[in-house]
């Protein structure tokens, strides 16, 4: 005799349709996809495009608050960068402070690539908030802010 615990299939069904977890990656792997083939005239994809975007500062930014701010560990970052360096889209720098340090610089043709797909970025998010049901964008981001 088998001991085997059996799990209903309404409680499948029951996790299909209310687990958040499942809606979240479901919506982030639709969206992931929009964004990289929109941004696939300019060479991007929607993580490149984030990654570049958060070296859009003022001062090039060390690498632990671009991994914070793209919720990926250093090594992650690391991995992410080197398709992008070898483009020359972007440059690793030491630290002028701290030769320990490292910071990220956006390279000009890093600029002129990421220039031109702000535009495609812009028409893009235009047509995904304007899908949302309910018409409030702000209140979704507000909800994710609070999951992250």
């Amino acid at each position: 005799m088998s001991n085997t615990a059996v799990i209903p299939f309404s409680t499948t069904l029951l996790v299909r349709d209310t687990c958040l977890c499942l809606h979240a990656q479901r919506a982030a792997r639709a969206l992931a996809r929009r964004f990289d083939i929109a941004l696939k005239p300019v060479g991007l994809t929607n993580g490149q495009f984030s990654l570049l975007m958060s070296l859009n500062r003022p001062e090039p930014p060390h690498m632990g608050p671009v991994a914070n701010l793209l919720a990926m560990d250093r090594t992650t970052l690391t991995a992410a960068l080197k398709p992008l360096q070898k483009r020359g889209l972007l440059c690793v720098e030491p630290d002028p402070k701290d030769k320990r340090g490292k910071r990220l610089k956006l390279t000009p043709e890093g600029m002129a690539v990421l220039a031109s797909a702000v535009p495609i970025w812009t028409r893009t998010h235009g047509e995904v908030e304007a899908q949302i049901e309910s018409g409030d964008a702000d209140r979704l981001r507000r909800d994710l802010v609070d999951l992250g």
